[in-house]
């Protein structure tokens, strides 16, 4: 897959709804100088090409007793993308990343009791074929969280000639 194209307004309007995602087409237009439909249009084709999407963010705090755990996995190298892919169909985890360091894969899931992160960790996770150490750390108390990882840069762009 190539990258994506952006030009400078398809920047403009990422960096206007990633501060508020509510704002209105014909705000937007207004703000940009162009017509409502061009935004419409900009939007759609950025959702389709999967490069926005619109959705609720919510708080830990939302979780009830809900406690975040990160489990490193030290997994096959030759394998390391299929055994993410396993892990990440487990209904428990939130989130499945590999990554470079002491582990190649790096979950995030919400858990309420101990027995439940052992059941994620011991009994799912480590008994898929591949998993060779399983090791979890628990969030005690979360100082930044930021929702918006992504941030569009001039040097993440590619620019139409």
């Amino acid at each position: 897959m190539s990258a994506p194209v952006l030009d400078d307004l398809d920047r403009q309007l990422i960096e206007i709804l990633a501060r508020d995602a509510r704002v209105s087409n014909r705000k937007i237009a207004v703000d940009l100088g162009v017509t409502e439909g061009t935004v419409r249009g900009r939007i759609k084709r950025l959702q389709q090409d999967r490069l926005i999407s619109f959705t609720a963010i919510t708080d830990f705090g939302l979780a009830d007793d809900s406690r975040l755990a990160f489990i490193g996995v030290q997994a096959d190298v030759d394998n390391v993308r299929e055994i993410a892919r396993q892990i990440g169909e487990l209904p428990t985890v939130n989130a499945v990343m590999v990554i470079m360091g002491r582990f190649n894969i790096l979950a995030f899931c919400l858990f309420s009791s101990l027995d439940g992160l052992l059941e994620i960790a011991s009994e799912q996770i480590l008994a898929i074929p591949g998993v060779h150490h399983v090791e979890t750390s628990i969030a005690v108390k979360t100082i930044k969280y930021n929702a918006r990882v992504v941030r569009i840069t001039e040097t993440d762009l590619v620019e139409d000639d």
